[in-house]
């Protein structure tokens, strides 16, 4: 029987029932990583045809989402990278990603509150951030993955992450201030009690 499961895991079938599912992810993942839907599909083409190519070594019953968000970060460093080699230049800004926050099974009332502001404002603000806290951001906020998984995927260790997305969590709080007022969510007297 193993020897059935390894070789219906590797199928075109099963790569349909794992992957596939998860391109929604991939594609808002990409998106803000590119900050460019057509470059964002590119990104997640790229990403669906290595996954498919390596599906052989995929362990069924793992983390699928997971696994193709890994790959999908790994070409867009990689892509970056020849970019940035490249002699056009490249402005580190307008290469950005991340999103607002999730829970990640714990009560965030700092989380909850930029959850409620998620719109066009919001999302240029996110996509001001630096990459590093961009990154973190989407992964814990938009995409709902644990410490631990986001940890695991950028190969950094869990105090960074959460370092990095405090970090992230203030500097929209720092940028969207004047939004939250307009918006009613906070009235003027509550920055000056922080």
């Amino acid at each position: 029987m193993p020897l059935t499961e390894t070789a219906d895991q590797s199928t075109p079938e099963s790569f349909e029932r794992e992957a596939l599912p998860h391109l929604d992810t991939c594609f808002r993942v990409a998106c803000r990583l590119t900050g460019d839907p057509s470059r964002a599909e590119d990104l997640v083409q790229e990403t669906m045809l290595k996954a498919f190519r390596a599906w052989h070594r995929f362990r069924p019953g793992t983390n699928a989402r997971g696994w193709l968000l890994t790959i999908l970060r790994n070409s867009f460093i990689n892509q970056y990278r020849k970019q940035k080699r490249e002699p056009i230049g490249v402005d580190i800004d307008a290469v950005d990603p991340m999103a607002i926050y999730r829970r990640v099974g714990q009560t965030d009332p700092e989380g909850e509150f930029f959850g409620k502001l998620i719109d066009r404002k919001v999302l240029d603000a996110i996509d001001k951030l630096a990459i590093e806290f961009r990154e973190v951001l989407v992964l814990s906020d938009i995409e709902d993955l644990s410490y631990a998984e986001i940890s695991s995927m950028l190969e950094i260790p869990i105090g960074t992450v959460k370092s990095r997305l405090f970090r992230a969590r203030r500097q929209l709080q720092d940028q969207l201030y004047d939004h939250a007022v307009a918006m009613g969510y906070i009235s003027p007297r509550e920055r000056q009690l922080q």
